[in-house]
């Protein structure tokens, strides 16, 4: 069951070791402050260093989770938040399968790492997601091609808390400036689009199962 995945809150993030690096990440904060769309910085395990207004906005009514909360790591809310559904359109599709190819990639280039392996176990503790992973994700990748793991520039429905913007889609834009970079992190944005859309895939209400359906295997 999803909302029972991850027993322990993950460890606290270190600090960036030098001055210099937390004077940037300090002036970066105040640069993702003045961004309009939802925008956060992770490392490879999608833990979040910072968020803007307009992130905190957008998932500001997903209930409490031990360890899986938008604003303390991003693909656990994808895959473990019983509410991620509320927010994230189509969320098996366009956000549950996407996200775990491209777990599947980093724990390749990453295997010893904790953090990691520790999202693996969850995964293993849903039998639904754990087919998904084994079976199903391989199916669904040679169906829509590897490229459909990439973020960086991929249109994905949400559906917003404020009806201003209600159901909608977003671009995904992945940047990694230099200093960034070097520490291990990425910047993602959710580009808000200005076309609504008619509800696909999800429903606001509060989800108390496993996201993943069953996914098809290849006979």
């Amino acid at each position: 069951m999803a909302h029972q995945a991850g027993g322990q809150r993950p460890a606290p993030r270190p600090a960036p070791a030098s001055p210099e690096a937390q004077a940037y990440l300090e002036d970066y904060t105040a640069f993702l402050e003045s961004v309009p769309f939802p925008s956060l910085v992770i490392d490879h395990r999608w833990d979040v260093l910072l968020t803007n207004s307009a992130f905190r906005t957008l998932f500001r009514e997903a209930g409490p989770h031990p360890t899986a909360m938008p604003a303390d790591n991003f693909l656990r809310f994808v895959l473990f938040h019983p509410d991620a559904a509320t927010v994230l359109g189509d969320h098996e599709a366009s956000w549950c399968l996407p996200m775990l190819a491209h777990f599947a990639k980093t724990v390749e280039r990453y295997g010893h790492d904790h953090g990691l392996q520790a999202i693996r176990r969850d995964i293993a503790q849903d039998p639904i997601m754990e087919a998904a992973y084994r079976h199903g994700l391989p199916h669904w990748l040679r169906v829509v091609g590897e490229e459909a793991a990439e973020h960086d520039g991929a249109v994905r429905p949400l559906l917003h808390p404020d009806p201003r913007w209600g159901a909608t889609d977003c671009r995904i834009v992945v940047e990694a400036p230099r200093t960034l970079e070097d520490m291990g992190c990425t910047r993602v944005t959710l580009v808000l689009r200005e076309t609504q859309r008619a509800p696909s895939g999800a429903r606001r209400s509060r989800r108390t199962a496993s996201h993943l359906r069953v996914v098809p295997v290849a006979d």
